[in-house]
């Protein structure tokens, strides 16, 4: 298999074109034929004229590429070696939801053919790419697993925003049904990824590797943030003593801050949820979720807190919430958490408005009901600089004091402007 791709006897597919699976389908087009296959019309059209529809790669990285998008799956059939890169979210009560992978793996089936290889990249827990996608798998393509055709998990490792731990700078997690099968993915992806792959010893080791990386940034921005809310309360910013107790060599430096998107904030909810099915209650992971949840309207109920103590009425007053996505310098808006703070302070009654250089206005709308300002009105009571993109690192305190009125209260939740405003009241996690 490896030999034929190598060749381009074969064409390897990817399944699945959002944040995860263009930069690796591209990415492999510069030395293979693929197959970029994905059920999104409007996005396909996007991608063939060379835009990218998460906004993270420019033109360039469409052109002189050997692929082909498409949605059809008697396309697909023309691919050997497949691989799943689909989003794997939580549903409205945190379980696992499944179904867009069972959706690709359906797909992949119908394309499946005798020495095929079909490589999962999709987080899930231990157990899923065996126990839920193989027998489906199986059943569809009337193949036998390991027998008819070959698989594995390469978790991935792609990180939005990112400009330096890029796919082909990154080490890569392989696995494989088989010593021969392991082989063969390992140097399939060693084509593409310059530092090497690490082998794990079997499927479900390389699919909790890429649990646990996400699991353990979560245990520990919570435990940053449940110290963020008792420092508060002693009277002391948490940025100054992260920064004293970083001097120690072995300290970790993790912050506090909002925990969204689609990696830390929805991962260990799996690791949770096959826990569970196990018996197993984890209390530490449980928490961590627990504690990163309920951020948002800490956070909204400490401006509020803020604002009567400066003598300000709260019903009816104006705030500025600067940043919708979930993370700086990305255009991702999915499970932000910044809503969370827009929602509690509309609980209290406050007018808010939201503005941000990099989400889509339309997305917006579509995802959370309400619009997105251009440009902010001014004479607004409070400000709340939620996310650290870089066009807000260049601001200074003249530009909060002329959007806002007297007696403003400026929430930074990630410590940009410490040391740096006087003339409004100042806060930080």
């Amino acid at each position: 298999m490896y030999n034929k791709l190598k060749n381009k006897q074969a064409k390897l597919a990817l399944i699945g074109l959002g944040y995860v699976g263009l930069p690796i389908a591209l990415e492999f087009a510069k030395k293979i034929p693929v197959i970029g296959f994905d059920i999104n019309e409007e996005r396909l059209a996007m991608m063939r004229q060379g835009t990218d529809p998460s906004k993270e790669l420019g033109k360039d990285a469409f052109e002189n590429k050997d692929i082909k998008f498409t949605s059809s799956v008697t396309e697909l059939r023309e691919a050997s070696f497949f691989i799943v890169a689909v989003p794997t979210p939580i549903d409205n009560h945190n379980q696992p939801d499944l179904a867009p992978l069972l959706s690709a793996t359906r797909s992949v089936a119908q394309a499946l053919k005798k020495g095929d290889y079909v490589v999962y990249e999709s987080t899930v827990y231990p157990g899923c790419t065996e126990e839920d996608c193989l027998p489906l798998l199986e059943e569809i393509s009337g193949l036998k697993a390991g027998v008819d055709f070959k698989y594995g998990y390469s978790p991935e490792r792609i990180n939005p925003g990112e400009k330096i731990h890029t796919l082909p700078n990154t080490i890569k997690i392989v696995s494989g049904c088989d010593g021969e099968a392991l082989d063969t993915i390992a140097k399939v992806y060693e084509l593409v990824v310059k530092p090497g792959v690490h082998r794990a010893p079997n499927i479900k080791v390389a699919e909790a590797a890429k649990i646990i990386e996400n699991t353990q940034r979560d245990v520990n921005i919570a435990l940053m943030n449940e110290l963020s809310i008792i420092f508060s309360r002693i009277g002391i910013n948490t940025y100054d003593v992260l920064e004293a107790a970083g001097t120690k060599w072995n300290f970790l430096k993790f912050y506090p801050g909002l925990v969204g998107g689609h990696c830390i904030g929805v991962d260990p909810y799996y690791l949770v949820y096959k826990a569970s099915e196990l018996k197993y209650h984890p209390q530490l992971i449980s928490a961590g979720r627990f504690i990163n949840d309920t951020m948002g309207g800490y956070i909204a109920k400490k401006l509020i807190k803020k604002m009567i103590a400066m003598g300000k009425g709260v019903l009816g007053s104006k705030v500025l919430v600067m940043g919708m996505t979930f993370k700086e310098n990305v255009a991702d808006i999915r499970n932000s958490k910044v809503v969370d703070i827009i929602n509690e302070l509309k609980d209290f009654g406050t007018d808010v408005d939201v503005v941000d250089p990099y989400a889509d206005p339309e997305d917006v709308m579509k995802m959370y009901g309400f619009k997105l300002m251009e440009k902010p009105k001014g004479n607004y009571d409070a400000v709340v600089i939620a996310v650290a993109h870089d066009p807000y690192k260049e601001l200074v305190e003249n530009d909060f004091t002329a959007i806002t009125c007297e007696n403003a209260v400026l929430v930074d939740i990630k410590g940009l402007y410490r040391d740096k405003i006087h003339q409004l009241k100042y806060w930080s996690l």
